[in-house]
């Protein structure tokens, strides 16, 4: 590609004026969940007795009857066509980490040689995908086609582009779930039990419990012409090669800066798409990187929350593209600067609006929240390295462990003020802990507990898992992932201790202790056992890898091997006893885990391959002629004396030839260790083999290429490089 063609190229995407947003005349309160079967939309187009029926369902988690689902759909219908629908889908989250969807017309035959509109009980509650056709496992052989997506009736169906889009879950003809929402809704059931049974020691009249998820989503943007023009791009969502830009994020100067009108036009026409969808979305900025940008919405119910995040994920690449942009979500497409993560806030509150990481100003409060706090970091104690693979893929690989993101070493980040209250009850049994505010000097009149404060610390960006006030920020969840997949494990670990805890504390009031006692004793317990999961310090430095390993914490870096940890014999036990996955389930996810993170470096490793063979060794070559046939030239105009005016050239010339020849032998070098590995048949055995051999030679073909773009005629690099591709004006 000349110079010439590429200016022009980034003068177009530089000049583009930023395309016109159809804004509603009214205001975002006025539209807003206009395109969701909500519970208003319910209301007005149900029956007030099925209404009623289909919200106590919602609200008690109870099964509808197959009459109650006529009427629930002849209602749905006439709103969805009211609204503009045409079709409808059961829309769901597969094993692939996206969504799947298959339209039907809302037709059927009248008898009568016409038709008419037609959406029954039946066709809303189930619907039967090729459950072979999609990641299982193994759990269904290629001839054995059929599996069910099922009404979730606690997520409102939702109008996209003109189909009535009902969310589902996915599960195969034997039952095992095939999908990402099925164990989250489990895992939800599992810790609303768990921890209602809990706190009802502290208020006796709850029913409920409900587990909370506010995601921050971080993507990249890059004009489409460019994108266009990168193979890599457009085949694997991330740069396999390209050098630095001499400017990137070194000066600071993006974060929070002036978002540009371009990026902004982009951000209105998404946030109002999103707001009539229902998906609150309130925050946005740019991020760290240049083109790096992040929004982020109220806070929902995980189930609610983590369907919205994958509906914005497919809302912002059509929005983008009206936009002449295209969204990266690829956790590290350039190298060199910060990569993309989505940092998962959770939270447990009650149904009577007791928010139970909340510190508060009464004795029992404080006692509440030290007692479900406590009993989250022995979860995340016992469960560290399961938690670490409940994130981990091929591409999240790349933020891990580097100074932009968490370490893949899971800690537990309190803050000072919340260390000390630790610390207290660890060392002290009459505990006669003072308040800690001293600027105030209040006491709360029972000595055990203090009072609490919010935000009495900075925050820990190198945590992993950080308490920052009312909730946990778990923030090593990778910027393409399936939020259910950390939250499925964090609901499932937490639940189990809670259970546990509860026996304990059961135990000790049938042994003659008072229930106060019996709960600050069992925490006083659970704070000792946990001190190694405690981690306050820089997550980056040296020194805390050794001490995560003297501590016992995981410190598996190796993504095939990280996933170990969702088959040892303590992950199969929390899974199975909290009724989320079965040992079956999980093997076959794990499979699914494998194949994926094989598929996804085989793709790489053949794109990179192409664009190296084909590509940048050529255009080399050729820069490479035009230096010999300078140096020729040299030697006939001026002798002896030319090798000297020439030696620049010549340098260059053997730099070039000792790079071609580094690339054609690791190409050649990464080519065997592909078909060595494709030739295993484990694929826990192809994913290691795809890690240890064929990444580090990719690395390698990087590294040439990348030295290479520095020597070779600017106008005759193939590609559009790093300083093109990252600053949208």
């Amino acid at each position: 590609m000349s110079t010439t063609l590429r200016f022009k190229m980034v003068e177009e995407a530089f000049d583009r004026k930023a395309m016109p947003v159809e804004t509603p005349a009214t205001r975002p309160e006025q539209y807003y969940g206009e395109l969701v079967f909500n519970r208003q939309q319910m209301f007005k187009y149900l029956p007030k007795k099925i209404y009623d029926a289909l919200i106590d369902a919602i609200e008690n988690k109870k099964p509808i009857d197959r009459q109650l689902a006529d009427s629930i759909a002849d209602g749905m219908k006439r709103w969805a066509i009211d609204n503009g629908a045409r079709h409808y889908t059961h829309w769901f989250a597969p094993l692939t980490g996206g969504t799947a969807e298959k339209h039907e017309a809302f037709v059927e035959h009248d008898g009568k040689g016409g038709m008419v509109e037609e959406f029954s009980g039946k066709l809303l509650v189930q619907q039967e995908p090729d459950a072979s056709s999609f990641p299982n496992g193994g759990i269904r052989n290629t001839f054995e086609a059929r599996g069910y997506s099922a009404w979730d009736i606690s997520s409102p169906a939702f109008i996209l582009d003109q189909t009535l889009c009902i969310p589902t879950i996915f599960i195969s003809y034997t039952g095992e779930s095939l999908d990402y929402k099925t164990p989250l809704l489990r895992s939800i059931n599992a810790v609303d039990k768990a921890a209602t049974a809990v706190a009802r020691y502290f208020d006796p009249e709850v029913k409920h419990t409900i587990s909370y998820l506010g995601w921050e989503q971080e993507y990249f943007l890059v004009d489409e012409s460019l994108y266009s023009a990168r193979p890599d791009l457009v085949m694997t969502g991330r740069t396999l090669m390209g050098h630095e830009s001499a400017k990137n994020q070194q000066l600071e100067d993006h974060y929070f800066g002036a978002i540009p009108s371009r990026v902004e036009a982009f951000m209105l026409d998404l946030e109002i798409r999103c707001h009539r969808l229902g998906i609150p979305v309130k925050t946005r900025h740019n991020e760290v990187a240049p083109n790096q940008f992040e929004l982020a919405p109220i806070y929902e119910e995980a189930n609610l929350a983590n369907d919205h995040n994958l509906l914005l994920m497919s809302v912002m690449n059509e929005v983008a593209r009206r936009h002449n942009f295209r969204v990266l979500l690829h956790e590290k497409p350039f190298a060199g600067v910060n990569g993309s993560g989505k940092h998962c806030n959770w939270s447990l509150g009650t149904d009577r609006g007791a928010q139970l990481f909340a510190p508060g100003r009464t004795p029992m409060d404080n006692l509440r929240f030290l007692t479900f706090f406590v009993n989250t970091m022995a979860a995340v104690y016992r469960h560290n390295a399961l938690l670490k693979a409940s994130i981990m893929s091929a591409t999240n690989a790349h933020r891990l462990g580097a100074n932009e993101a968490p370490p893949a070493i899971i800690s537990v980040f309190t803050g000072s003020h919340l260390a000390e209250v630790l610390k207290h009850l660890e060392e002290s049994d009459a505990a006669d802990l003072t308040d800690l505010k001293k600027q105030s000097g209040y006491s709360l009149g029972l000595s055990q507990i203090p009072e609490l404060l919010l935000d009495n610390t900075d925050r820990n960006r190198t945590s992993p898992f950080a308490f920052t006030g009312n909730r946990f920020e778990f923030r090593a969840v990778g910027s393409s992932a399936n939020c259910a997949s950390a939250m499925l494990v964090i609901n499932t670990a937490v639940a189990e201790q809670l259970c546990e805890f509860k026996k304990k504390v059961d135990a000790r009031v049938e042994g003659g202790e008072n229930l106060t006692d019996a709960i600050l004793n069992e925490v006083r317990e659970l704070v000792k056992a946990t001190k190694a999961i405690h981690f306050d310090g820089n997550g980056y430095s040296d020194e805390w890898k050794e001490e995560a390993k003297r501590r016992g914490l995981d410190c598996e870096t190796s993504a095939p091997l990280i996933f170990d940890a969702y088959l040892k014999p303590e992950s199969v036990k929390m899974f199975e006893s909290m009724g989320v996955l079965s040992e079956a389930e999980l093997i076959a996810r794990n499979d699914v885990k494998w194949e994926m993170y094989t598929k996804k470096i085989q793709i790489e490793a053949r794109v990179l391959g192409d664009l190296a063979l084909n590509h940048i060794i050529p255009v080399a070559t050729r820069y490479q002629s035009l230096l010999v046939d300078n140096v020729i030239k040299l030697r006939s105009i001026f002798g002896d004396r030319a090798d000297e005016m020439a030696r620049c050239d010549l340098e260059t010339i053997e730099n070039i030839a000792q790079r071609m020849s580094n690339i054609k032998t690791t190409v050649a070098s990464m080519v065997s260790a592909r078909k060595r590995a494709n030739a295993l048949t484990d694929e826990r055995e192809k994913a290691i083999a795809y890690h240890d051999n064929v990444v580090p030679a990719m690395e390698m073909i990087r590294y040439n290429i990348d030295k290479l773009e520095l020597m070779v005629d600017n106008e005759m690099w193939p590609l559009p490089k790093y300083r093109e591709l990252l600053f949208i004006r």
